[in-house]
């Protein structure tokens, strides 16, 4: 990512974003105008949203901000949006002076390439971890969030963010993308709980699917489906268009668990806290049971309760999925 502050380079490229976000840029040196940037990779923006959880006007000023709307060096020769560095990368690479002469940058066939190498470097980077228990909504939440975890050193580049999507309504996409995501149930899903917390009526869970189009549904503002008999991480991936390793963690499969039919399988993230206040367990409920249930991450259950890891409650015992014990 660039350092905007580096020297006289880092002068002129700030000055160059300031004018970008406060002055209205009509076109483009290329004849690219931004208005035709945004229509251009907002699709993709919105499609990433939906299956990864970063929101689609985070994305998109981040493209602006980081491209000069697709019109950088880095943009215009390497077909790299975001500003990302090799770091291990495998394909090819460009050298840019950004805060040393000659840094290697990731290069890409497409720009497209690098809309989607985005997501996966925001996503499997543990510092970016938390952003995506933040509120997918709360884009100003986002943009502090990537300057704390050292997506860049400009200390204004949250304000930079904000002010992009903001004068320009990158929100709507945030919401449209929200709304062809499927509709949250009336109710919840439940595993076999002994009461719902507010009717005490029991809501047993989610019958096995039938055989035919898997239906997308939403729990905690979490994407998630339903298992079916023989599902594993690698059919589910393949079937639904991701990578293995994001159906194992995001259900938290990595000490060995299995998929059962009729269970909830998250495609995105699971997040902080629940929806909801509490859940009262019942007999044979586990602490892994109740994560599923609600969408809340296995290890702030815990935390929340007081709990060690592993631990596992009793029954009728009052489980916080927000605030935290005392």
């Amino acid at each position: 990512m660039h350092h905007f502050v580096k020297g006289n380079f880092g002068k002129v490229l700030l000055f160059t974003l300031y004018a970008l976000v406060f002055f209205p840029l009509k076109a483009s040196p290329n004849g690219v105008t931004l208005q035709e940037f945004i229509e251009k990779y907002s699709p993709v923006a919105m499609e990433e949203m939906r299956r990864h959880g970063i929101p689609a006007s985070i994305k998109l000023a981040q493209g602006i901000l980081e491209s000069g709307f697709g019109n950088s060096e880095l943009a215009v020769n390497a077909n790299n949006h975001f500003g990302i560095k090799c770091h291990g990368w495998g394909g090819g690479s460009y050298l840019y002076d950004d805060d040393a002469r000659n840094e290697c940058f990731r290069l890409y066939d497409d720009p497209k390439q690098s809309w989607l190498d985005h997501s996966q470097f925001l996503l499997t980077r543990p510092r970016y971890a938390f952003l995506f228990e933040l509120d997918i909504m709360d884009y100003k939440g986002w943009a502090r969030g990537l300057r704390k975890a050292g997506y860049a050193t400009n200390p204004r580049y949250p304000q930079l963010l904000t002010r992009i999507i903001e004068e320009h309504r990158l929100t709507r996409f945030d919401q449209k993308a929200m709304d062809m995501s499927a509709q949250r149930p009336a109710n919840m899903p439940r595993s076999s709980s002994e009461g719902n917390l507010h009717t005490g009526k029991r809501e047993d869970f989610a019958p096995v699917p039938a055989p035919g189009p898997r239906k997308e549904r939403n729990n905690n503002r979490i994407r998630y489906v339903y298992a079916r008999e023989g599902d594993t991480p690698e059919s589910l991936a393949e079937e639904l268009d991701m990578w293995t390793w994001q159906i194992t963690r995001y259900n938290e499969l990595e000490d060995g668990r299995q998929i059962r039919p009729g269970q909830i399988v998250y495609l995105q993230p699971k997040r902080r806290r629940g929806e909801e206040s509490y859940h009262i367990t019942r007999r044979g409920e586990t602490m892994y049971d109740i994560s599923q249930q609600y969408g809340v991450r296995l290890r702030h259950l815990y935390r929340r309760n007081v709990l060690e890891p592993g631990e596992e409650p009793k029954p009728g015992q009052k489980i916080l999925l927000r605030g935290r014990a005392r």
